[in-house]
């Protein structure tokens, strides 16, 4: 769609170094295609926009449900079905720095959902989710 270009073309005179970083960013971008799909359907309703939706993203949500999505996301679009949401902390760092084992806890509601270690604070919050995962109602699971 060209929505950093579209984007950087608003500026008013050459974009600076951080307007390029922007424009450039994928988070940025995301959340700028996320922000136009939502107006096209404030405007113009769901069954209007969704078969451009889905023949847009076809190949993703293909992917999507042929292949495993990684514990930290699933458990995020779990919770999502139920209004709530994941927050991970780190608990722990121990050894030298060549060799650390980080703990993370995976928190829902405030409360300590699941725990996990690993060589590193995205495998630790992996592992807190899986954990965080097994422990959820079957009804959330089964949505």
């Amino acid at each position: 769609l060209g929505l950093g270009a579209q984007l950087a073309a608003h500026f008013a005179g050459p974009a600076t170094n951080e307007q390029q970083q922007l424009v450039t960013n994928r988070n940025v971008l995301a959340a700028v295609l996320e922000a136009v799909l939502a107006a096209l359907y404030l405007e113009h309703g769901f069954p209007a926009i969704a078969p451009a939706i889905v023949d847009a993203f076809s190949a993703r949500i293909e992917f999507a449900l042929t292949n495993q999505v990684d514990h930290k996301t699933e458990l995020q679009e779990q919770l999502a079905r139920l209004g709530q949401a994941v927050v991970y902390v780190l608990l722990q760092t121990e050894g030298p720095p060549h060799q650390r084992t980080f703990t993370s806890a995976a928190m829902v509601a405030g409360q300590q959902a699941g725990v996990g270690s690993g060589s590193s604070k995205k495998d630790a919050e992996q592992e807190a989710a899986r954990q965080a995962l097994a422990g959820l109602p079957a009804a959330a699971s089964e949505r």
